[in-house]
């Protein structure tokens, strides 16, 4: 298992297969996970979700951006994804990569673009979430996250369970929206907890303290046995639905996350689309080695 995943997530890196990808469209099995490589498809699955009680956050993929025109053509369709967003209606935010528009450019760089598409959204009211990388990206992120929040309150962040600065991150985001993850990242045993174990409880820990702070909280995770003992959690401690949510990922646990959702709590949806699929499709397989077979079956159906 561990070699499997180290293998999707080395695969993930690979920018000559990332730029191949853009060519052959939704393969692979990708097709499961990735709602489509344009606005148009991307808002079919949103709206299908609306109609089930389901909002969505929508990340117009990329990574691997190491120029300036890459990642400003990367900002202008975020902003394009932000204005489809506001003129047809739906129910959705945006979850945006910094990585994309120009990390590994220039920090300065990437904040300019970065409070462009805050401050757009600001004017639609969409709120707008950092995505989360990996740790060599995380000091960079939440730096310009701090810088943002000078200015606005509708962008926040990801907090990976799996690292041990985590429960620190949170307290000093305590004000802040933020969504809790385990973490889908290969990291050193220097930095983070190795073992599921470790993870799962570290994972909980982080949500019962989070769900007592103030700022809105989204609990990402397809892990039932995580989910129940959240509804636990807030029944005994009376935390009203309203300061948090649940979120999976497109085309996972789809039947869960209708029940969760008829079920009157608060429910979004994580919705990639876009030509760049390929790196977050590898972490998928990485994350979910039973993705394998999805894989397999399509290229053999080619």
């Amino acid at each position: 298992m561990g070699l499997t995943r180290d293998f999707f997530i080395a695969l993930s890196k690979n920018q000559l297969l990332n730029t191949g990808a853009k060519k052959w469209g939704l393969k692979l099995g990708a097709s499961k996970v990735v709602a489509g490589t344009d606005i148009d498809s991307m808002m079919k699955s949103v709206k299908e979700l609306n109609a089930n009680g389901i909002g969505a956050t929508i990340d117009n993929l990329g990574e691997f951006v190491y120029s300036k025109e890459e990642a400003l053509h990367a900002k202008e369709n975020i902003l394009a994804t932000l204005e489809a967003i506001q003129q047809r209606g739906v129910t959705a935010h945006m979850s945006v990569k910094l990585t994309q528009i120009g990390l590994d450019v220039d920090d300065k760089f990437c904040l300019e673009n970065m409070r462009e598409i805050v401050e757009a959204a600001a004017r639609y009211a969409i709120f707008i979430n950092i995505d989360m990388e990996d740790y060599s990206h995380l000091q960079q992120t939440l730096d310009i996250l701090h810088e943002l929040l000078k200015e606005y309150d509708n962008v926040g962040t990801v907090i990976q369970s799996y690292l041990y600065r985590s429960e620190k991150d949170l307290e000093n985001l305590k004000n802040a929206r933020l969504r809790l993850v385990k973490g889908a990242y290969k990291e050193i045993a220097e930095v983070s907890y190795q073992s599921k174990q470790d993870i799962d409880a570290n994972f909980l820990k982080l949500i019962k303290i989070r769900l007592q702070q103030p700022g809105f909280t989204s609990i990402a995770t397809h892990d039932h046995h995580i989910i129940n003992a959240v509804k636990q959690f807030v029944k005994e401690n009376q935390i009203p639905r309203g300061r948090f949510e649940f979120q999976m990922l497109y085309g996972f646990r789809t039947d869960m996350q209708k029940e969760l959702a008829d079920e009157g709590f608060a429910f979004t949806t994580y919705v990639p689309f876009g030509q760049d699929w390929y790196g977050y499709y590898m972490r998928r397989l990485a994350e979910r080695p039973q993705n394998i077979n999805l894989a397999l079956k399509s290229m053999v159906s080619k």
